[in-house]
């Protein structure tokens, strides 16, 4: 892979960990989110008549990823609400090609190579590390960043199907955002309407901020996988996971010890042996 693309990859990533930065430093979340995923929506909703239309065949799996998505938000909050930037982030991103590789296995019929079940039970031992406290497992921010990572296998596995099967991977994404942004804006923007008319100019600036960052870091990795092994994309994506580490230390002041900073690396080892 050339340097241009590790490089675009790089920063997509880094753009990830930090509309998530956002999200948890954004005070009333779900109303943040309505600006966030509205901005979005918005955006891939201008861009459409310059896509091809996706095939007949995908918008089932568009419709399910819009479900899924609106799932995903929420327990992307909930996590937040109760744990650790530098811990939930890092939980949520390890485990969902976790997950993705079980339910290939178990409902797929994937074969798992040894390397690969090396690479599972790093990730199972790093998550379980960036878990706990001093003293015992943090059962809530483990439960919602787990649920998260869920929500995230969930829809790489329908997206995946989806994209193959729309013919245009770019519009079928479009289309995903735009319906997404549409659905979670009309579910919560009522609700939170009047935290939002007054909020101040700051709120509004990092909704709209984190939603630019959301779409332009999911196009870049389309982008990438384009022109370069998937693989080797899909796992340089997961650096993400060690931005959240020194975003969570550096913008919110959270401990980053020895622990976590390991328990972060061995999460990222292991899906980049994932990945191969």
């Amino acid at each position: 892979m050339d340097g241009t693309t590790t490089g675009v990859v790089l920063l997509a990533a880094l753009l990830h960990a930090g509309w998530n930065a956002v999200v948890k430093g954004g005070g009333d979340r779900f109303a943040l989110m309505v600006i966030l995923w509205g901005v979005a929506g918005a955006v891939s909703l201008a861009i459409l008549p310059f896509l091809a239309p996706p095939a007949p065949a995908s918008w089932p799996y568009i419709a399910a990823s819009v479900l899924l998505h609106i799932g995903y938000a929420l327990f992307l909050a909930f996590a937040y609400d109760h744990g650790d930037f530098s811990q939930v982030y890092p939980i949520a991103r390890g485990s969902a090609p976790l997950i993705v590789t079980v339910v290939s296995i178990g409902f797929l019929g994937a074969q798992l190579a040894p390397l690969a079940v090396i690479a599972v039970l790093i990730i199972i031992f790093g998550i379980i590390s960036l878990a706990r406290g001093k003293d015992a497992i943090q059962l809530r921010p483990l439960a919602y960043a787990l649920g998260t990572g869920l929500f995230i296998a969930a829809y790489t596995l329908v997206d995946g199907t989806g994209a193959r099967l729309a013919g245009s991977a770019h519009g079928y994404t479009a289309w995903m955002f735009a319906l997404f942004g549409i659905t979670f804006v009309a579910l919560f923007g009522a609700k939170k309407a009047m935290t939002i008319r007054t909020s101040p100019r700051r709120f509004w600036l990092a909704g709209i901020g984190g939603g630019l960052m959301s779409l332009a870091a999911y196009w870049v990795v389309i982008w990438a996988m384009t022109v370069g092994p998937i693989a080797m994309v899909a796992a340089l994506r997961e650096t993400s996971v060690l931005f959240a580490a020194v975003i969570g230390a550096v913008v919110f002041g959270e401990r980053l010890g020895r622990r976590r900073i390991i328990a972060a690396a061995i999460v990222l080892f292991g899906v980049v042996l994932l990945r191969i």
